[in-house]
């Protein structure tokens, strides 16, 4: 009878439990799938801007003074722009001093050549020897050779005069200057530096292993350290490789508007991407893959709106999506947002992405997110 009574009291108590509530969806979450895309192949490398060629404007006048110059570091010139001037009242005096004797040298040549001309006149008459007229006309030619030595010394004394003036031998933009008003130097010390054309370029290294890669003309994205993007086209890569670093150069050719910009100077340290075509990859949306404990996943939602963690292989980043190397499957379907709130195996309700609830992950039926 004890027991009868016991059994009767455990089937009232099981009677009167109430039945568990069904789970509940942690959040509300949409999905999406890995497509198959044309990704850009790119290749990162770094690399100092430099001029693309400098020119050494020095002095071709010996033991001049400088008395004027004209230009500053940071100024464009044009080609033939007189950067400099030296005092020239020494060089005139010579130039006149050249003349003279160049006039001189004319007069003795024109009368050397009357006189050989008489004798050659009395050659006939016998009134002067053939000897004598040979002598005649030996002063004669000597005479005309003074006159050339006269012409040559002018010219050089006319070209010193030219050298007092320092010309730009390009167009460019001044990025050193040593000249100094009132200075006295001698022949070949330099004055300025050019920056011929105001053209930058930037080089690279990039491994050796890497420069199979690179053809000439490619488009390259050049990002200074300022910030500022700057395209650019590959002119041509180093013969040689580096023994020390296995690295090479590449010469990249910038977009002249960045020099006159700012945008770019010589000396600044920079990065780049060259643009090396594209190639299929598995993408997924950024915001699909989740960064935990240094390793990157992504949640695949079953049959049963239950999700399962996937550790994934990144590989290159374009907008907003990101290629996955390994451990996706093209056309899974994976939780696009709101999959850094999930744990592996949870309940989640899915709603289709152009639904408002869905646009933004939120808890479901105020269900707090993990």
């Amino acid at each position: 009878m004890f027991a009868g009574t016991l059994a009767a009291l455990s089937d009232a108590t099981w009677a009167a439990e109430p039945a568990r509530p069904a789970a509940r969806p942690a959040l509300t979450v949409t999905t999406t799938r890995a497509q198959n895309a044309n990704v850009p192949l790119r290749l990162a490398a770094n690399g100092n801007i430099v001029a693309w060629q400098e020119a050494s404007i020095g002095s071709e006048a010996n033991g001049l003074r400088l008395n004027r110059v004209n230009v500053n570091v940071g100024d464009s010139v044009r080609a033939g722009q007189v950067l400099a001037t030296y005092a020239a009242d020494s060089v005139e005096a010579d130039v006149a001093l050249a003349r003279a004797h160049v006039q001189e040298a004319r007069a003795m040549s024109a009368d050397a050549q009357a006189t050989v001309e008489r004798a050659r006149g009395l050659e006939e008459t016998g009134a002067m020897s053939q000897q004598q007229i040979n002598t005649y006309a030996t002063s004669s030619a000597t005479a005309e050779a003074r006159v050339q030595a006269a012409v040559a010394s002018l010219r050089v004394q006319q070209l010193r005069l030219r050298f007092t003036q320092v010309r730009a031998p390009d167009d460019g933009i001044i990025s050193s200057r040593s000249a100094t008003v009132g200075a006295v130097v001698p022949a070949g010390t330099e004055l300025f530096r050019l920056i011929r054309k105001n053209r930058l370029e930037w080089r690279a290294e990039v491994t050796s292993a890497e420069l199979e890669r690179i053809q000439r003309n490619a488009p390259v994205l050049v990002t200074a350290a300022s910030g500022a993007q700057i395209k650019g086209k590959v002119r041509t890569i180093a013969p040689t490789v580096d023994p020390k670093t296995r690295a090479a150069l590449v010469y990249v050719d910038l977009d002249p508007k960045a020099a006159t910009t700012g945008a770019a100077r010589a000396g600044m340290f920079a990065r780049g991407e060259f643009d090396l075509g594209q190639s299929q990859a598995l993408t997924v949306p950024q915001q699909a893959v989740v960064l935990r404990d240094g390793f990157n996943y992504v949640f695949k939602v079953d049959n049963e709106q239950r999700v399962r963690q996937a550790k994934v292989e990144v590989g290159r980043r374009f907008g907003d999506r990101v290629e996955i190397k390994d451990g996706l499957e093209p056309d899974t379907s994976i939780v696009a947002v709101g999959a850094g709130f999930l744990n592996d195996g949870d309940l989640v309700r899915v709603v289709p992405p152009s639904s408002p609830s869905g646009s933004v992950a939120a808890p479901a039926n105020g269900a707090a997110a993990k």
